[in-house]
């Protein structure tokens, strides 16, 4: 029987099982391809991590990410949640920031007071969407094109596509059709009216990933992160918020985004609610 230290973090939320959970399995260089892609299926979330030793010696530790039917480059609640996960369990960086080495590279992480927060990475693909792709998403959203204020590739690994809607309202109303959605990864959000009361712009989000075990996925860092590359080209932007995501889904996560000279940082509240050990029959 091999055993391996397996944690079941919650992400971005400040209640727990409001956010988004990632199963992290630590010191996984034993595993196989197959075994971990059959591990993130059983555990059957959004995401599944195993934690490896860095093959770049300035990383403190290397995540492989899978979903239920894919492995990822980069995602966001993974990335925060595999950290939380390895300081946990006595990781120690080597210097004031974690260096996570994963699919597309080194993400900086930083621990706040309350929160863990990461390095928005470079988007790989990004610029307007063509308009009869725009077409056949607002088709499958069920929404108008008139709805749509701005489309943008928004890739940074995770392949996300977003679109900025008319108002909150209309993106927590919407049902979508699967089956017209395609694979590409859509994500759609709105800005709430601005309030004397918070002091901070505040954003509604939802993430659709048609194909997946979890095709509504409850909160998107990754997302978020690639939305955040778009809005800092926007001068209306504000340079601090906080998107709100999961209300349809009976979560309530919150993502804080906050520029600091050329870096974007994208935090939020990590806690671990299963902790205990992963148990691998040895197959004669």
């Amino acid at each position: 029987m091999l055993r391996y230290a397996f944690k079941q973090v919650d992400v971005f939320a400040e209640q727990a099982f409001k956010g988004n959970p990632v199963a992290v399995i630590l010191g996984a260089d034993g595993l196989s391809d197959d075994q971990m892609a059959a591990i993130a299926r059983w555990t059957n979330l959004s995401e599944t991590t195993f934690v490896l030793k860095p093959t770049d010696p300035s990383a403190d530790y290397r995540v492989r990410i899978f979903t239920t039917v894919r492995e990822l480059p980069f995602a966001g609640h993974p990335t925060l949640g595999t950290c939380h996960a390895w300081l946990e369990a006595g990781g120690v960086p080597r210097g004031e920031e974690i260096l996570q080495e994963c699919g597309i590279g080194k993400v900086r992480i930083r621990r706040l007071a309350d929160r863990l927060a990461f390095t928005a990475p470079p988007l790989l693909a990004s610029g307007a969407l063509p308009a009869g792709q725009v077409d056949a998403i607002c088709t499958a959203l069920g929404i108008d094109a008139q709805d749509v204020m701005d489309a943008q590739q928004v890739d940074n690994g995770a392949g996300w596509v977003a679109l900025r809607l008319s108002s909150p309202e209309l993106v927590l109303r919407i049902t979508p059709d699967y089956g017209r959605l395609g694979h590409v990864p859509v994500g759609i959000f709105a800005a709430w009216p601005a309030t004397s009361e918070s002091g901070i712009a505040e954003f509604e989000a939802r993430a659709f990933i048609a194909g997946d075990a979890v095709p509504e996925d409850p909160v998107t860092g990754s997302l978020m992160a690639g939305i955040a590359q778009w809005l800092r080209h926007d001068p209306q932007a504000p340079d601090g918020y906080i998107v709100n995501q999961g209300r349809m889904l009976g979560r309530a996560g919150r993502i804080h985004v906050d520029q600091q000279g050329e870096d974007i940082w994208i935090s939020g509240q990590t806690h671990t609610l299963v902790d205990g050990v992963l148990s691998i029959p040895l197959m004669g």
